[in-house]
């Protein structure tokens, strides 16, 4: 609707706080604000702020006594520039012949480089930035996604992320319009905790034959599945993990796959996995479910073979908002694990040093890319967009390779570095995503180093498998209780994955556990669900400074015993 009137949308984070929201509204010069009771009151506590004159709120639910009696309780005047959301289809209907001209005027004036959406950045250094994106960096991308996965016409695709993204505007959204899919949203009324019930509900009701993913939450599917299988235990654990090292010995890296000799000597356990367990597992996401597409971060290879093994593979991709946001992906036809997967066809690239220079081929470096997918730039921001976008190219932040095999690599972003004492760096991410997936008790991991001599982490633990573990070894002391959460947090090192794979100085010395996990609410988590690595960074500045203070491995301190005395049974 919004498109058709020829206007331009600014997608917004239910999660955002009013101030932020304001920031948004003035900053984009918006003209009105679609909302509902959900997100009524942050409305409401920035209305006397906004800038716009005539500024309209379009409200959806079509209760306006309740509105105006919020309005009365608050002491403002918004009820007046207020229309539900069934008053303006009927006042639309009303003159619809009468404005269909003006219609197709507008339909008749558009050209590709119009802006669509206006979507800002998460804000963590300063400000947010907003990012134009246009007619053609939307068609071109959802096309090009398309045609990459060539999905099937009238598949389902069921969207659980956040509608003010753009993975799930394009990928979920625009590139549905394109091939002709039925997009099917999660029941989010209620609220958060509402929706996570729902997940699996709506799971089951839409049938998809794929869905949108980001790592946390295909992490948050993996524990589940093991819980509920470490639950079944017997015959049924032990097939499962024999049919899941059976299926990794056959798909290798999923490129170059090991001869018939191993593919034949491993098939028969995986089969026999597959048919009678993994078959009903494949069931808490309905019937049809063929693949995941996982992006927002780095996802785990671990949990790449994980799902691949049960017969519902996430295909990693990559991208940023800048680009809207598709850059590579790996596909049913082409993968490999570990990797972000093949360059769209459309998209050029260049792996550059810190002066804009080539690299060879596997030379790790900053990625740039040119085509249409490219922003058109940071709205009001002249400055901001003329570092990130030179001519036509854009410049990512992010460091990575393209491989022998024309897989691209991708590292973490830039800014999101570690230095070492000596100013050596290196990106953190691979190192926590492996942390988190094979540390049962541990939920979170964020890795510290600024120019120090060693390497530190910041983590969370996993209250309910936490409590388990010591309900069912009996633990009563709690320096057992941090011994067993350190051996948890280094269990990576012994798995096959992970031997060797990283540099002795950038895995973890020490940790501290801190109380509460990181969250959109505390503002630890981004709505794509990645750390806010500098606010944890403030926050926990004491402990991290006490880590380097403190010098030596042991984790039996006076703040982790505080933290973990709350599970044990006294």
């Amino acid at each position: 609707g919004i498109l058709k009137a020829g206007c331009i949308s600014v997608p917004l984070s239910i999660k955002l706080l009013p101030e932020e929201v304001l920031f948004r509204l003035n900053h984009s010069g918006s003209k009105a604000i679609v909302a509902t009771k959900n997100t009524f009151e942050k409305v409401a506590a920035i209305w006397d702020k906004i800038e716009a004159q005539g500024f309209k709120l379009i409200y959806l639910d079509n209760e306006l006594d309740h509105l105006q009696k919020k309005c009365t309780e608050l002491g403002i005047q918004i009820c007046d520039s207020a229309f539900s959301f069934d008053k303006w289809v009927s006042e639309g209907l009303a003159d619809y012949d009468e404005k269909f001209p003006l219609i197709q005027k507008m339909e008749d004036n558009i050209a590709e480089d119009d802006v669509v959406t206006i979507s800002y950045t998460s804000g963590t250094t300063g400000n947010p930035k907003g990012i134009m994106l246009t007619h053609l960096n939307y068609y071109s991308n959802s096309k090009d996604a398309m045609a990459f996965f060539n999905v099937n016409e009238k598949s389902r695709v069921l969207i659980i992320l956040p509608l003010d993204h753009s993975f799930a505007h394009t990928v979920g959204i625009y590139a549905s319009l394109e091939r002709g899919l039925s997009i099917y949203f999660v029941d989010a009324r209620g609220g958060g905790a509402a929706t996570l019930r729902n997940i699996p509900i709506n799971m089951k009701e839409a049938s998809p034959h794929f869905m949108l993913t980001v790592p946390a939450l295909s992490g948050n599917f993996m524990k589940k599945i093991q819980d509920g299988i470490q639950t079944k235990g017997g015959f049924a654990k032990w097939l499962f993990y024999k049919g899941m090292r059976s299926r990794v010995r056959m798909q290798a890296d999923g490129w170059s796959k090991p001869g018939l000799p191993i593919q034949i000597w491993n098939w028969a356990a995986w089969k026999l996995a597959d048919l009678l367990v993994y078959k009903k597992v494949r069931q808490i996401f309905g019937t049809n479910l063929e693949f995941f597409v996982g992006g927002g971060a780095l996802l785990d290879v671990k949990q790449q073979r994980f799902f691949n093994a049960i017969g519902i593979p996430i295909y990693q991709g990559y991208g940023l908002t800048e680009a809207t946001p598709i850059i590579s992906s790996n596909t049913p036809d082409n993968h490999k694990f570990g990797s972000s997967g093949m360059i769209l066809p459309t998209i050029k690239t260049r792996i550059v040093d810190d002066n804009g220079n080539d690299l060879a081929p596997g030379i790790k470096g900053e990625l740039v890319i040119e085509g249409n997918n490219v922003m058109k730039g940071y709205f009001k921001n002249d400055k901001a967009t003329a570092v990130t976008v030179r001519g036509k190219e854009l410049f990512t932040g992010d460091l990575g390779w393209i491989d022998k095999d024309n897989f691209l690599i991708i590292v973490g972003r830039e800014k999101a570095l570690l230095i070492s004492q000596d100013g050596e760096k290196y990106s953190p991410e691979e190192i926590e995503e492996a942390i988190m997936t094979s540390g049962d008790l541990i939920a979170q991991a964020m890795i510290y180093n600024d120019h120090n001599r060693y390497t530190t982490a910041v983590i969370t633990l996993d209250d309910a498998r936490v409590h388990k573990f010591v309900k069912e070894n009996r633990i009563t002391d709690h320096e057992l209780l941090l011994k067993e959460i350190r051996r948890s947090f280094y269990k990576f090192r012994n798995e096959e994955e992970y031997k060797n794979v990283f540099p002795e100085k950038w895995i973890p010395s020490t940790f501290r556990i801190v109380g509460e996990l990181f969250t959109e609410q505390n503002f630890m988590i981004n709505s794509t669900m990645k750390m806010v690595r500098y606010r944890i960074t403030e926050t926990y500045k004491h402990l991290i400074t006490d880590m380097y203070e403190t010098e030596g491995t042991n984790v039996v301190v006076p703040s982790n015993s505080e933290v973990v005395k709350k599970f044990l049974p006294f």
